[in-house]
C-alpha cells in the first residue's frame, strides 16, 4: 500500500447553475495527513470530497492527487476510495467477502482473498470474524468491515464521508480512536468529512473550517480552537463567549474593545488579523467558558466581566454557570470541580476574570448558528 500521497485543491469553484457550492477553495493537503473538512451541512464539504473522488468535475480549478490533475480521469480511475455514511456492505456476503470485494473484480483466487482479508481483519482488531455476515456484527465492527474493504482496494487516499453520524455518542467516541489508529498504522492519506467538531479535533493533523463554500480558516486542531481567523471559526469550533463592540485602541497585537455591555475588555487580536484592526471597527471578543475564573468581589478593570446568575447545572466534572451575556445571548462559565463546596448564587451578580492570552479580538462577522 503506498503512502504519503498528497491531494492539492487550486482554485477550485464548483457551481450548480447559479448556486455557488465551493468558492475558490485553495487547500494542501500532505501526504499520510488525516485532515478534515468541518463544517454546518450545506457548507460544501461533501461538495468537496465528491470532487476528489471523481464523481463530480471541477466548474473552475484543479484537483491533484499526487501531483497529476485528475481531469477527465473517473471515479474507478483514480486512487482513491470512498466510505459513505451508510457503508453500502454486501448483507448477504460474509465479511472476508466484503473485505476483498475489490479483489475479486480482478480475478484474485479465494486462497489470496481470504489471506488478504484476515491480515485486514487483524488490522482492525477483528481477528477470526471472516465467516459471519454483517447482520451479527455491531454497528462499530460494521464501520471497521467497511475500513477494511475500502483498505483492500489500496487506495492512495482514503476518503471519509461522516462515517461515524449513525452511530451512538460513545461508540462515536471509540470509533474515533480506533479511526486515528488505523490511519496511523497504514499510512495513507485520510480525508475526513464531518460536521462534529470534537472528530475533528481529536483526529485530524489538521482542519478545514468551512462555511457556506468558503474555506475560513485551515491549520491544526489547537490553532483552530485557540486562535480562530474568523468569527465564523471562533463560535463553530468549540463553545464561546461572544461580546460586541467597537475597537478602542491597539497596541501589537491586543486590543482594548469597547463591549456594548460589559465595559472595556482587552483581548489577543488573532494571528490572522493582527495589523488588519483599527480603532472604531466594528469588532467581536471571545472568551471560552473555560477560561474564565471567579475574581475577588468588587475587582473591576479591562480583563474583568461582571454579569447577574440566571441558571446553573452541576454536570460532574464541571459547574456550569449561566449569566445574563451581550446582546440577550448568555454567558457561559464552566468552573472545574474540584471538590469545592458550590452554593447557588443565581440572581447574584458575580465577577470573573480571564487572562487576556485567553480572549480574542476578530472583525465582527458571521456567526454559527448551529
Amino acid at each position: 500500500m503506498s503512502a504519503g500521497v498528497g491531494v492539492d485543491l487550486e482554485k477550485l469553484w464548483i457551481r450548480f447553475g447559479d448556486f455557488v457550492a465551493v468558492r475558490d477553495a485553495n487547500v494542501k493537503i500532505n501526504g499520510g495527513d488525516f485532515f478534515s473538512f468541518l463544517g454546518p451541512s450545506g457548507c460544501g464539504k461533501t461538495t468537496i470530497l465528491r470532487a476528489v473522488s471523481g464523481f463530480l468535475e471541477p466548474s473552475e480549478g484543479r484537483v491533484l492527487i499526487g501531483g497529476n490533475d485528475m481531469k477527465g480521469i473517473g471515479p474507478n480511475k483514480r486512487p482513491t476510495a470512498l466510505i459513505f455514511q451508510n457503508l453500502a456492505l454486501f448483507p448477504l456476503m460474509k465479511v472476508w467477502e466484503n473485505i476483498t470485494f475489490s479483489m475479486e473484480i480482478k480475478g484474485a483466487s479465494a486462497k489470496d482473498r481470504r489471506k488478504r482479508a484476515d491480515e485486514l481483519l487483524d488490522m482492525i482488531a477483528l481477528p477470526g470474524q471472516g465467516d459471519k455476515l454483517p447482520s451479527e456484527l455491531s454497528g462499530g465492527q460494521r464501520q471497521r468491515v467497511a475500513i477494511a474493504r475500502a483498505l483492500c482496494a489500496e487506495p492512495d487516499v482514503l476518503l471519509l464521508d461522516e462515517p461515524l453520524s449513525a452511530l451512538d455518542l460513545k461508540l462515536r467516541q471509540h470509533m474515533r480512536t480506533e479511526l486515528r489508529e488505523i490511519q496511523q498504522r497504514v499510512g495513507i492519506t485520510f480525508i475526513y468529512i464531518t460536521h462534529d467538531q470534537g472528530e475533528a479535533l481529536t483526529m485530524s493533523d489538521n482542519i478545514a473550517v468551512m462555511r457556506a463554500g468558503v474555506i475560513d480558516q485551515i491549520g491544526d486542531g489547537k490553532t483552530v480552537y485557540n486562535d480562530p481567523s474568523t468569527a465564523f471559526a471562533a463560535s463553530f469550533v468549540g463553545e464561546n463567549n461572544v461580546f460586541r463592540g467597537k475597537v478602542k485602541q491597539v497596541s501589537g497585537d491586543t486590543a482594548l474593545i469597547s463591549t456594548n455591555r460589559s465595559g472595556d475588555l482587552l483581548a489577543r487580536i488573532s494571528t490572522a488579523n493582527q495589523g488588519k484592526m483599527q480603532p472604531g471597527d466594528d469588532a467581536m471578543l471571545f472568551i471560552r467558558p473555560e477560561a474564565f475564573a471567579l475574581a475577588p468581589a468588587g475587582a473591576s478593570g479591562d480583563h474583568f466581566v461582571t454579569a447577574t446568575v440566571t441558571n446553573e447545572e452541576f454536570e460532574g466534572n464541571v459547574f456550569n454557570i449561566f449569566m445574563e451575556g451581550d446582546g440577550g445571548k448568555e454567558l457561559k462559565v464552566s468552573l472545574p470541580n474540584l471538590g469545592q463546596s458550590f452554593d447557588s448564587h443565581k440572581g447574584e451578580a458575580m465577577t470573573l476574570q480571564y487572562d487576556v492570552q485567553n480572549a480574542v479580538a476578530l472583525p465582527a462577522g458571521e456567526l454559527a448558528t448551529e
